[in-house]
């Protein structure tokens, strides 16, 4: 399978270095530039991103860096954010790193670009699937999954092993988005090492990372291997939703999940319907960023909480008294946890996994009042450094306080502070699935568990494109009180199938 090399456009008019910022030359740039080469001094390509944050701490809220020829703004002030996130002005950008993508999710919701008419069809058609009506269908399902989740931790307490987080949050979430988008099972807690199709999905992130920091004429040579390997874990994605796809197809209607939607509905006012290559994106699309970022967002906060015993004690108090003694709690219960969310947030702010996203100017403007930018000109947010920005976080940002979002101290913050999930019209569509989720798995383990520290870790950032804490492992202790969820005895389907049953930036928090 040929892959192709398709790169975000360059504004026409502009020659690459310059982006369409006319005065490039006032945006500071790290020192001992080197010729051709660019800023590559002190940059790893392991962690790029972690690598920018420490630039961003020197250079200030809006920076340059040139590598092999491309150029690069990058932005993290309150302020420019602010201006960046007004949709009247700018909209999103497909960046480089989201481009790399695109041979094998092409126009998915993520990855395409603003003038391409698949994104508000299948956006159209896609968005009441994250409705509350249907977010209800979801959780028994989620519920399932959880615990599944917790039959295995549970016979890691028996064994008294340690659990591997991120590599459990990553069952976790592609069982949920699988089972309640698509109706599959990939039996991934039946599986002693991580379902092909993971391995592959990590293969395709960590290679469009890695064509970010090679030289276009280089690749041939630099990325030969990776190249070929990258082509077979595309050709494995797209095998494997064709199956499922064909599947369905030969089973008739399912649930009226994402899959039904995408197969038969039509958009409302133009009737038309998603392209049979279109759902294979969207599909790709889902399976990959529905998981691969909320896997994260668990492992940190499960990081911060087995570092923060009195958060976890807080938290779990909140389960207790929430839920009482009820077998497995009700959709309109998870929404009540709301220090539990607070934690989640919390770990948001500091490893927002995702991490960055790129804005580009309508038409020419100036950002904040200050620099100049031509039309398609953009940049590039980088979401932990504005989630540490001590004008709106304080002298403190860098340590773990889930009580920065309690009620009050939201409403006292700015607009646009805070962005997880990207912004405007191209936000993530699944952002209500993923916080849903997110917050009953962590109020389940939380009423179930103890959660141990491993003293000697200390937290180390893996990226691949989405960040995931490396090598993360915990010890459990089971508690001796507090309901066990039904979901972990025996978790029934809707449909009545049974169920199996110190850190890179300043210790953040550490």
């Amino acid at each position: 399978m040929a892959e192709t090399t398709e790169r975000p456009p360059i504004p026409k008019g502009f020659r690459s270095a310059e982006l369409g910022w006319p005065e490039l030359h006032r945006i500071p740039h790290p020192p001992h530039r080197l010729p051709v080469l660019g800023d590559v001094l002190g940059v790893s390509s392991r962690t790029p991103l972690q690598d920018s944050l420490g630039l961003a701490r020197r250079l200030g809220p809006i920076f340059r860096r040139r590598v092999f020829g491309k150029e690069f703004v990058f932005v993290w002030g309150a302020d420019l954010t602010a201006d960046l996130a007004d949709e009247a002005r700018f909209a999103k950008h497909v960046g480089p790193g989201i481009a790399n993508l695109r041979p094998v999710v092409g126009d998915g919701l993520f990855t395409a670009y603003n003038h391409e008419p698949n994104w508000q069809l299948a956006h159209d058609i896609l968005a009441p699937a994250f409705g509350r009506e249907a977010m209800a269908g979801y959780h028994p399902m989620m519920l399932a999954v959880a615990g599944r989740l917790m039959d295995h931790w549970d016979r890691a307490v028996a064994a008294g092993r340690a659990v591997d987080v991120p590599g459990d949050m990553t069952k976790l979430t592609l069982e949920t988005i699988a089972r309640t988008g698509f109706g599959h099972d990939f039996g991934s807690f039946e599986r002693s090492r991580p379902h092909p199709f993971v391995t592959a999905m990590v293969g395709t992130l960590a290679y469009a990372q890695r064509r970010n920091i090679v030289p276009v004429p280089l690749e041939p040579l630099l990325l030969r291997r990776a190249r070929r390997r990258n082509a077979a874990d595309m050709a494995y994605l797209n095998r494997t939703v064709d199956d499922l796809v064909r599947a369905r197809r030969a089973a008739g209607r399912g649930d009226g999940d994402l899959l039904d939607r995408m197969l038969e509905t039509v958009h409302p006012e133009t009737g038309e319907r998603l392209s049979a290559e279109n759902v294979r994106r969207q599909v790709i699309t889902f399976l990959v960023a529905g998981h691969e970022t909320t896997s994260g967002a668990l492992s940190f906060a499960l990081h911060y909480l087995a570092r923060h015993p009195e958060a976890a004690a807080r938290a779990r108090a909140e389960v207790d008294r929430v839920w009482g003694d009820a077998a497995a709690p009700g959709y309109e219960q998870v929404a009540k946890l709301r220090y539990v969310r607070r934690v989640l947030d919390e770990s948001l702010r500091l490893w927002p996994t995702a991490p960055a996203f790129a804005r580009e100017a309508r038409e020419d403007t100036a950002l904040a009042g200050v620099h100049p930018m031509r039309r398609d000109a953009w940049a590039l947010v980088l979401v932990p450094m504005l989630h540490r920005d001590p004008a709106v976080w304080g002298a403190d940002a860098e340590r773990f306080d889930p009580d920065r979002f309690d009620a009050k101290a939201v409403r006292s913050r700015p607009a646009h502070t805070f962005k997880p999930f990207g912004t405007g019209a191209r936000a993530c569509i699944g952002r209500q699935f993923a916080l849903h989720e997110a917050t009953l798995v962590l109020g389940l383990l939380l009423r179930r568990y103890d959660l141990r520290p491993d003293p000697d870790y200390r937290l180390r950032v893996t990226e691949r494109l989405t960040l995931m804490p490396q090598g993360l492992r915990l010890g459990l202790e089971r508690r001796t009180a507090g309901a066990v969820p039904a979901a972990a005895q025996s978790a029934t389907l809707p449909d009545g199938t049974p169920s199996e049953s110190r850190c890179p930036v300043h210790g953040a928090g550490d």
